[in-house]
């Protein structure tokens, strides 16, 4: 029996499946690895203390790509690096170190659990000497602590807020990656997280550009497919979606070499695995997927920026 989202190029009622077009590279992402220091509930990669299924990058890794950015002037709005917890990979000063060097904007993706005390002072360095090229996302299930510490642990937000609150007075330019309910606005929401900072002593005035929401996914949805007729339908245009301007470089455990992935959301899916260089990955991705359709197209989300 046939499934939803099983064929490449058309839809399981036999529509032609929506595709996008690849149209100039805007963000690319190093995934650092799996690890991370929290197993969250809801991780859509499944990062955890126990999944190494994405290997540590290391400097050797990634200078190809940075290559490979310079010998086509490609002019990159940023390089992401996110996990796992990319603070848990030992090489991850030596790869932003290289990174910042060559004059990229860089965001790193963390949960600041805690990882960010053992290198205060290597951040500073960083800060020093790079200044604002260098941002930090801080990522958080919910602003309230009942619904993130049930994803993430017991006082989890609470030494999050720490060290959000450390990098705050540093001066980092820092910003949060968060989440809304599906029974509640996104109006609500910023509000809620305002507030959550506001009763932590942290100055930062929320807004589109420092708060990136992503909204609340449920396993077993029954989520429907998006054809080619679904961009008028829904007013939405391919260029919008991550997969026409990023790519994400992941190295599978006990594979050679890394590779390019569409999107940072399908860092396993061998169907969405575009090549071992960036230029040959800048081609038509069919969103047969079902984050496809309830993250991007119909969520609204975006992880550039």
């Amino acid at each position: 029996m046939k499934n939803k989202f099983s064929n490449r190029s058309t839809t399981l009622d036999g529509k032609p499946r929506a595709y996008v077009e690849f149209n100039s590279p805007n963000t690319i992402w190093f995934n650092t690895g799996t690890l991370c220091n929290l197993a969250c509930s809801n991780c859509y990669i499944e990062s955890s203390p126990k999944n190494d299924r994405l290997a540590y990058l290391n400097r050797d890794d990634v200078t190809p790509y940075l290559d490979e950015i310079s010998d086509h002037n490609w002019q990159l709005e940023s390089i992401g690096l996110t996990g796992g917890e990319p603070f848990l990979n030992p090489h991850i000063f030596e790869i932003l170190d290289d990174i910042l060097k060559r004059g990229h904007q860089v965001l790193v993706l963390t949960n600041a659990y805690r990882v960010i005390k053992r290198w205060e002072k290597d951040l500073l360095r960083l800060k020093n000497t790079y200044n604002e090229q260098l941002k930090l996302r801080i990522s958080m299930d919910h602003y309230t602590h009942a619904v993130h510490d049930r994803e993430r642990g017991e006082q989890t937000l609470k030494e999050t807020l720490k060290s959000f609150s450390w990098l705050s007075q540093m001066g980092f330019q820092v910003s949060i990656a968060g989440r809304y309910l599906i029974n509640e606005s996104y109006e609500k929401a910023l509000k809620g997280y305002q507030e959550l900072l506001i009763d932590s002593k942290i100055p930062l005035i929320l807004n589109s550009d420092n708060l990136i929401m992503f909204p609340e996914m449920k396993d077993g949805e029954d989520v429907p497919e998006i054809s080619t007729a679904c961009w008028d339908i829904l007013k939405i245009r391919p260029a919008d979606q991550m997969c026409a301007s990023q790519r994400m470089i992941v190295k599978v455990k006990g594979e050679d070499s890394p590779k390019v992935q569409a999107c940072t959301l399908l860092a396993y899916d061998q169907n969405f695995t575009m090549g071992k260089g960036l230029n040959e990955s800048f081609r038509p991705v069919f969103l047969n997927h079902e984050f496809c359709a309830k993250f991007c197209v119909l969520g609204g989300a975006n992880c550039g920026g």
